[in-house]
Protein backbone atom coordinates (compact mmCIF):
# COMPACT_ATOMS: atom_id res chain seq x y z
CA UNK A 1 0.00 0.00 0.00
CA UNK A 2 1.10 3.32 -0.27
CA UNK A 3 1.12 5.11 2.90
CA UNK A 4 3.63 1.98 3.81
CA UNK A 5 5.73 2.49 1.03
CA UNK A 6 5.71 5.84 2.25
CA UNK A 7 6.96 4.78 5.38
CA UNK A 8 9.67 3.16 3.89
CA UNK A 9 11.14 6.32 2.41
CA UNK A 10 10.75 8.52 5.06
CA UNK A 11 13.78 9.12 6.17
CA UNK A 12 15.71 9.37 2.43
CA UNK A 13 12.62 11.78 1.86
CA UNK A 14 13.24 13.82 4.73
CA UNK A 15 16.66 14.24 4.06
CA UNK A 16 16.85 14.75 0.38
CA UNK A 17 13.42 17.33 -0.26
CA UNK A 18 14.18 20.93 -0.47
CA UNK A 19 11.93 23.13 1.16
CA UNK A 20 10.27 24.66 -2.33
CA UNK A 21 9.09 20.88 -3.13
CA UNK A 22 7.83 20.84 0.54
CA UNK A 23 5.48 24.76 -0.47
CA UNK A 24 4.76 22.98 -3.57
CA UNK A 25 3.15 19.64 -2.47
CA UNK A 26 1.24 21.73 0.31
CA UNK A 27 -0.39 23.60 -1.96
CA UNK A 28 -1.11 20.93 -3.80
CA UNK A 29 -2.60 18.61 -0.78
CA UNK A 30 -4.51 21.56 0.00
CA UNK A 31 -6.16 21.78 -3.12
CA UNK A 32 -7.00 18.33 -3.29
CA UNK A 33 -8.45 17.84 0.29
CA UNK A 34 -6.00 15.90 1.37
CA UNK A 35 -4.98 18.66 3.78
CA UNK A 36 -6.88 21.01 5.42
CA UNK A 37 -5.76 24.92 6.55
CA UNK A 38 -4.40 23.89 9.72
CA UNK A 39 -2.69 20.92 8.43
CA UNK A 40 -0.54 22.92 6.21
CA UNK A 41 -0.16 26.15 8.66
CA UNK A 42 1.11 23.92 11.17
CA UNK A 43 3.71 22.03 8.31
CA UNK A 44 4.89 25.84 7.18
CA UNK A 45 4.51 27.79 10.63
CA UNK A 46 5.22 25.34 13.38
CA UNK A 47 8.29 24.22 12.27
CA UNK A 48 11.62 26.13 11.52
CA UNK A 49 13.96 23.65 9.96
CA UNK A 50 13.65 22.23 6.76
CA UNK A 51 13.67 18.39 7.86
CA UNK A 52 11.17 18.90 10.33
CA UNK A 53 8.63 20.24 7.87
CA UNK A 54 9.31 17.17 5.63
CA UNK A 55 8.98 15.13 8.34
CA UNK A 56 5.21 16.43 9.81
CA UNK A 57 4.33 16.33 5.96
CA UNK A 58 4.98 13.04 5.20
CA UNK A 59 3.69 11.54 8.63
CA UNK A 60 0.91 13.50 8.79
CA UNK A 61 -0.38 12.41 5.36
CA UNK A 62 0.64 8.69 6.15
CA UNK A 63 -1.87 8.81 9.09
CA UNK A 64 -4.26 9.68 6.37
CA UNK A 65 -3.93 6.35 4.86
CA UNK A 66 -3.39 4.45 1.74
CA UNK A 67 -5.44 7.03 -0.72
CA UNK A 68 -3.84 10.22 0.93
CA UNK A 69 -0.82 8.49 -0.06
CA UNK A 70 -1.18 7.50 -3.34
CA UNK A 71 -2.36 11.21 -4.06
CA UNK A 72 0.90 12.62 -2.34
CA UNK A 73 3.29 10.23 -4.51
CA UNK A 74 1.38 11.32 -7.58
CA UNK A 75 2.25 15.13 -6.08
CA UNK A 76 5.85 14.16 -5.85
CA UNK A 77 6.12 12.74 -9.33
CA UNK A 78 4.78 15.87 -10.76
CA UNK A 79 6.73 18.13 -8.29
CA UNK A 80 9.91 16.59 -8.75
CA UNK A 81 10.22 13.56 -10.55
CA UNK A 82 13.67 12.78 -9.61
CA UNK A 83 13.61 12.76 -6.35
CA UNK A 84 10.61 10.46 -6.68
CA UNK A 85 12.44 8.06 -9.04
CA UNK A 86 15.43 7.76 -6.56
CA UNK A 87 13.00 6.98 -3.77
CA UNK A 88 11.41 4.45 -6.11
CA UNK A 89 8.17 5.93 -5.44
CA UNK A 90 6.06 5.08 -8.63
CA UNK A 91 3.13 7.24 -9.40
CA UNK A 92 -0.34 5.19 -8.89
CA UNK A 93 -1.73 3.07 -11.89
CA UNK A 94 -3.66 4.84 -14.77
CA UNK A 95 -6.81 3.61 -13.56
CA UNK A 96 -6.13 5.55 -10.24
CA UNK A 97 -5.22 8.63 -12.17
CA UNK A 98 -8.45 8.89 -13.45
CA UNK A 99 -9.54 8.31 -10.02
CA UNK A 100 -7.48 11.00 -8.45
CA UNK A 101 -8.19 13.35 -11.02
CA UNK A 102 -12.27 13.03 -11.07
CA UNK A 103 -11.79 13.43 -7.03
CA UNK A 104 -9.70 16.72 -7.28
CA UNK A 105 -11.43 18.54 -9.99
CA UNK A 106 -8.97 18.84 -11.76
CA UNK A 107 -6.13 17.60 -14.27
CA UNK A 108 -3.12 15.31 -12.59
CA UNK A 109 -0.01 16.23 -14.28
CA UNK A 110 2.33 13.20 -15.58
CA UNK A 111 5.73 13.17 -15.42
CA UNK A 112 7.67 13.67 -18.22
CA UNK A 113 10.53 11.82 -19.99
CA UNK A 114 14.13 12.33 -18.42
CA UNK A 115 16.63 13.81 -20.40
CA UNK A 116 18.79 12.20 -22.77
CA UNK A 117 22.39 11.99 -21.77
CA UNK A 118 24.53 12.57 -24.91
CA UNK A 119 27.95 12.30 -25.73
CA UNK A 120 30.05 16.02 -25.52
CA UNK A 121 29.17 18.52 -28.82
CA UNK A 122 26.38 15.51 -29.74
CA UNK A 123 22.57 16.11 -30.29
CA UNK A 124 19.76 14.42 -29.13
CA UNK A 125 15.93 14.70 -31.08
CA UNK A 126 12.61 13.65 -29.93
CA UNK A 127 9.01 13.32 -30.60
CA UNK A 128 6.46 15.57 -29.42
CA UNK A 129 4.61 13.78 -26.95
CA UNK A 130 0.67 13.78 -26.49
CA UNK A 131 -0.63 17.06 -24.92
CA UNK A 132 -0.98 15.99 -20.91
CA UNK A 133 -3.64 16.78 -18.73
CA UNK A 134 -1.58 18.93 -16.66
CA UNK A 135 -1.86 21.61 -20.43
CA UNK A 136 -5.30 22.83 -20.63
CA UNK A 137 -6.50 24.42 -23.84
CA UNK A 138 -8.00 27.26 -23.49
CA UNK A 139 -11.63 26.70 -24.24
CA UNK A 140 -13.09 27.67 -27.57
CA UNK A 141 -15.54 30.36 -26.57
CA UNK A 142 -12.25 31.86 -25.31
CA UNK A 143 -10.30 31.16 -28.67
CA UNK A 144 -13.44 32.52 -30.64
CA UNK A 145 -13.51 35.88 -28.42
CA UNK A 146 -10.13 36.43 -28.33
CA UNK A 147 -10.14 36.29 -32.40
CA UNK A 148 -12.96 38.07 -33.32
CA UNK A 149 -12.41 40.95 -30.66
CA UNK A 150 -7.91 40.84 -30.85
CA UNK A 151 -7.63 39.28 -34.83
CA UNK A 152 -4.78 41.66 -35.45
CA UNK A 153 -2.75 41.43 -32.36
CA UNK A 154 -2.40 37.87 -32.52
CA UNK A 155 -0.11 35.61 -34.08
CA UNK A 156 -1.85 32.97 -36.50
CA UNK A 157 -1.42 29.14 -35.39
CA UNK A 158 -1.08 26.38 -38.01
CA UNK A 159 -3.15 23.67 -37.79
CA UNK A 160 -1.84 20.98 -35.27
CA UNK A 161 -2.00 18.19 -37.94
CA UNK A 162 0.33 19.71 -40.36
CA UNK A 163 2.18 22.50 -38.62
CA UNK A 164 5.95 21.35 -37.87
CA UNK A 165 7.13 23.12 -34.29
CA UNK A 166 9.96 22.84 -33.61
CA UNK A 167 12.40 23.90 -30.10
CA UNK A 168 16.42 23.72 -29.32
CA UNK A 169 17.63 23.00 -25.37
CA UNK A 170 21.40 23.47 -24.94
CA UNK A 171 22.69 23.10 -21.40
CA UNK A 172 26.11 22.91 -20.16
CA UNK A 173 26.56 21.13 -17.29
CA UNK A 174 30.42 20.14 -16.96
CA UNK A 175 33.30 22.00 -17.41
CA UNK A 176 36.82 22.10 -17.33
CA UNK A 177 37.66 25.33 -15.86
CA UNK A 178 34.40 26.22 -14.03
CA UNK A 179 32.16 24.51 -11.31
CA UNK A 180 29.76 21.80 -12.24
CA UNK A 181 25.73 23.45 -12.95
CA UNK A 182 24.41 20.88 -9.96
CA UNK A 183 20.59 20.51 -10.62
CA UNK A 184 20.89 21.58 -14.58
CA UNK A 185 19.17 17.94 -14.57
CA UNK A 186 16.01 18.83 -13.43
CA UNK A 187 15.45 22.24 -15.34
CA UNK A 188 16.33 20.13 -18.78
CA UNK A 189 13.51 17.85 -17.79
CA UNK A 190 11.14 20.43 -16.79
CA UNK A 191 11.90 22.27 -20.12
CA UNK A 192 11.81 19.06 -21.91
CA UNK A 193 7.96 18.26 -20.18
CA UNK A 194 6.79 21.69 -21.09
CA UNK A 195 7.97 21.74 -24.53
CA UNK A 196 6.86 18.73 -26.17
CA UNK A 197 3.87 18.52 -24.35
CA UNK A 198 3.46 22.06 -26.60
CA UNK A 199 3.93 19.89 -29.79
CA UNK A 200 6.97 20.94 -30.35
CA UNK A 201 9.73 18.66 -31.95
CA UNK A 202 13.15 19.35 -29.46
CA UNK A 203 16.46 18.67 -30.02
CA UNK A 204 18.73 18.81 -26.88
CA UNK A 205 22.72 19.62 -27.16
CA UNK A 206 25.10 18.89 -24.30
CA UNK A 207 27.50 19.75 -23.41
CA UNK A 208 29.62 21.39 -25.72
CA UNK A 209 32.09 24.98 -26.61
CA UNK A 210 31.13 28.49 -27.82
CA UNK A 211 31.99 27.55 -31.27
CA UNK A 212 29.70 24.42 -31.35
CA UNK A 213 26.48 25.94 -30.22
CA UNK A 214 26.62 28.94 -32.81
CA UNK A 215 27.20 26.07 -35.37
CA UNK A 216 24.05 24.47 -33.67
CA UNK A 217 22.07 27.65 -33.49
CA UNK A 218 22.80 28.52 -37.05
CA UNK A 219 21.79 25.00 -38.51
CA UNK A 220 18.89 24.72 -36.41
CA UNK A 221 18.01 28.28 -37.86
CA UNK A 222 18.38 26.66 -41.66
CA UNK A 223 15.81 23.71 -40.73
CA UNK A 224 13.11 23.90 -43.37
CA UNK A 225 10.59 22.50 -40.73
CA UNK A 226 10.62 26.17 -39.79
CA UNK A 227 8.60 27.17 -42.72
CA UNK A 228 5.49 25.05 -41.78
CA UNK A 229 5.90 26.51 -38.40
CA UNK A 230 4.26 29.12 -36.28
CA UNK A 231 6.93 29.60 -33.80
CA UNK A 232 9.76 28.74 -31.56
CA UNK A 233 11.96 28.17 -28.75
CA UNK A 234 15.40 28.20 -27.82
CA UNK A 235 16.39 27.62 -24.36
CA UNK A 236 19.86 27.96 -23.50
CA UNK A 237 21.68 26.93 -20.20
CA UNK A 238 25.31 27.52 -18.79
CA UNK A 239 27.28 29.81 -16.65
CA UNK A 240 27.35 33.38 -18.12
CA UNK A 241 29.26 36.53 -18.38
CA UNK A 242 27.82 40.19 -19.39
CA UNK A 243 28.71 39.33 -22.81
CA UNK A 244 27.33 35.74 -23.35
CA UNK A 245 27.43 32.67 -22.39
CA UNK A 246 30.28 30.20 -21.68
CA UNK A 247 31.69 27.10 -23.15
CA UNK A 248 32.44 23.80 -21.74
CA UNK A 249 36.43 25.56 -22.12
CA UNK A 250 35.47 29.01 -20.64
CA UNK A 251 37.91 30.62 -17.69
CA UNK A 252 35.28 33.07 -17.56
CA UNK A 253 35.87 36.66 -18.93
CA UNK A 254 36.26 36.73 -22.24
CA UNK A 255 37.42 32.83 -23.33
CA UNK A 256 34.90 30.61 -25.39
CA UNK A 257 31.97 32.95 -24.67
CA UNK A 258 28.68 32.89 -26.85
CA UNK A 259 27.91 36.27 -27.04
CA UNK A 260 23.81 37.03 -26.32
CA UNK A 261 23.68 39.63 -29.61
CA UNK A 262 24.61 36.36 -31.78
CA UNK A 263 21.31 34.30 -31.06
CA UNK A 264 19.29 37.13 -32.19
CA UNK A 265 21.60 37.83 -35.10
CA UNK A 266 21.14 33.95 -36.44
CA UNK A 267 17.39 34.48 -36.31
CA UNK A 268 16.62 37.66 -36.98
CA UNK A 269 14.39 38.46 -40.10
CA UNK A 270 17.31 39.00 -42.43
CA UNK A 271 19.31 35.60 -41.48
CA UNK A 272 16.47 33.16 -40.71
CA UNK A 273 13.71 34.79 -43.27
CA UNK A 274 11.15 31.14 -42.69
CA UNK A 275 10.54 32.62 -38.71
CA UNK A 276 10.00 35.76 -40.23
CA UNK A 277 6.48 37.17 -38.53
CA UNK A 278 6.49 34.39 -36.40
CA UNK A 279 7.22 34.13 -32.45
CA UNK A 280 10.43 33.73 -31.62
CA UNK A 281 11.10 32.39 -27.63
CA UNK A 282 14.70 32.81 -26.01
CA UNK A 283 14.73 30.91 -22.45
CA UNK A 284 18.54 31.78 -20.87
CA UNK A 285 19.24 30.76 -18.07
CA UNK A 286 22.94 31.43 -16.80
CA UNK A 287 24.33 34.27 -14.44
CA UNK A 288 25.29 37.72 -15.94
CA UNK A 289 28.65 39.03 -14.62
CA UNK A 290 30.56 38.83 -10.91
CA UNK A 291 28.49 40.71 -9.03
CA UNK A 292 26.19 39.71 -6.42
CA UNK A 293 23.41 42.39 -7.04
CA UNK A 294 23.99 44.66 -4.58
CA UNK A 295 24.29 48.29 -4.24
CA UNK A 296 24.70 50.75 -1.96
CA UNK A 297 21.70 52.70 -1.70
CA UNK A 298 20.35 56.50 0.52
CA UNK A 299 17.32 57.09 2.73
CA UNK A 300 17.81 61.01 0.78
CA UNK A 301 15.85 61.38 -2.51
CA UNK A 302 19.15 63.67 -3.85
CA UNK A 303 20.07 62.49 -6.94
CA UNK A 304 23.79 62.54 -7.83
CA UNK A 305 25.35 65.90 -7.81
CA UNK A 306 25.44 69.49 -5.70
CA UNK A 307 21.80 68.71 -5.47
CA UNK A 308 21.28 72.95 -7.07
CA UNK A 309 20.01 70.62 -9.96
CA UNK A 310 19.84 67.60 -11.44
CA UNK A 311 23.40 66.32 -12.79
CA UNK A 312 23.25 63.53 -15.31
CA UNK A 313 24.33 59.63 -14.61
CA UNK A 314 27.86 58.93 -16.08
CA UNK A 315 26.86 57.11 -19.66
CA UNK A 316 29.42 54.39 -18.96
CA UNK A 317 27.21 53.43 -16.03
CA UNK A 318 24.34 52.82 -18.46
CA UNK A 319 23.02 50.21 -20.79
CA UNK A 320 21.99 50.75 -24.26
CA UNK A 321 19.02 48.90 -24.73
CA UNK A 322 17.91 50.69 -27.96
CA UNK A 323 16.93 48.17 -30.97
CA UNK A 324 17.44 51.08 -33.71
CA UNK A 325 16.15 48.52 -36.18
CA UNK A 326 13.19 46.91 -34.73
CA UNK A 327 11.67 45.52 -37.80
CA UNK A 328 15.13 42.92 -38.22
CA UNK A 329 14.17 42.07 -34.98
CA UNK A 330 10.77 41.75 -34.46
CA UNK A 331 8.56 38.87 -32.83
CA UNK A 332 11.65 38.00 -30.53
CA UNK A 333 11.01 37.81 -26.49
CA UNK A 334 13.99 37.13 -24.28
CA UNK A 335 13.24 35.56 -20.57
CA UNK A 336 16.69 36.27 -18.78
CA UNK A 337 17.35 34.34 -15.07
CA UNK A 338 18.90 37.84 -13.86
CA UNK A 339 19.75 40.70 -14.90
CA UNK A 340 22.70 42.64 -16.19
CA UNK A 341 25.62 41.93 -13.87
CA UNK A 342 24.26 39.67 -11.54
CA UNK A 343 26.35 36.90 -10.94
CA UNK A 344 23.66 34.13 -9.20
CA UNK A 345 20.89 32.09 -11.34
CA UNK A 346 19.22 29.72 -9.35
CA UNK A 347 18.80 26.15 -10.60
CA UNK A 348 17.18 23.07 -10.04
Amino acid sequence: LADRQLGSVRTRFVESVSKAVINSLLDDLLEKQVLNEEEVEEVREGHSKKSDQARCLIDGVRKKGARASEIFIRCLCCRDVHLASDLGLAAPSAAANCLLSATAGVPVPQPGPAPQENEPGSTAETQPAPCQGWIRPCPPEDVQRIQREEAKEIYPIRDKATRTRLALIICNVEFEHLPRRGGADVDVSGMQRLLEGLGYKLTLLSPCRAQDMLATLKQFAARDEHQTSDSTFLVLMSHGVRAGLCGTKSHGGATDILPVDTIYSTFNNKSCQALLGKPKVIIIQACRGESQGHVWVSDSAELPGDGASPAPWPTEELEDDATHQIHVESDFICFHSTTPATRWAWRH
